[in-house]
């Protein structure tokens, strides 16, 4: 009885060594199909799925080499001309021009500034009384209390390009 004491205790031991190497992360698609796992979540235009992604260690208890280097290239150089991708960093679509503490701040004060984005104007000043689109741009128009009009264009992307 004691030996399949220690029997249980070990099987128990690695049900929970294994569970440690496991974690969730989000798949997020392009309109290109392009895919990136993240654990920050996905930009608004991807697609986003959550993954569940283990690493578990092989019965042989010895590490295995995931990806084998390229030989022809040294350590830490990159082959592509594109440059590392950044995972993680989350795009709004309009260059990342304001930071999201700024937008807040910008949405609470009813501040109409460049780098927000339809949705952030529509949380600080509601649905527009009148809006129109040409050639792949948008034009919102508010009215206030005394008749006076607020003109807000926007770009083919959905960001503030003039106000006025």
């Amino acid at each position: 009885m004691h030996g399949s004491l220690k029997s249980g205790l070990f099987g128990l031991y690695l049900l929970f060594s294994q569970a440690s190497f496991a974690t969730s992360v989000f798949r997020c698609e392009d309109m290109n199909g392009h895919v990136t796992y993240t654990l920050s979540g996905c930009p608004v235009s991807h697609d986003q799925t959550i993954q569940h992604a283990s690493n578990p260690t092989p019965s042989s208890g010895r590490p295995t080499l995931m990806a084998a280097p390229s030989k022809n290239t040294k350590s830490g150089e990159h082959t592509d001309n594109q440059g590392p991708t950044v995972v993680g960093a989350r795009d709004d679509g309009c260059g990342n021009q304001l930071s999201t503490s700024e937008k807040r701040s910008a949405v609470i004060r009813k501040e109409v500034r460049r780098g927000m984005t339809r949705s952030d104007i529509e949380s600080a000043l509601g649905k527009p009384d009148n809006s129109n689109e040409q050639n792949g741009q948008a034009r919102y128009v508010y009215k206030d209390q005394d008749g006076r009009k607020r003109q807000i264009s926007f770009d083919e992307n959905g960001c503030v390009r003039s106000k006025r």
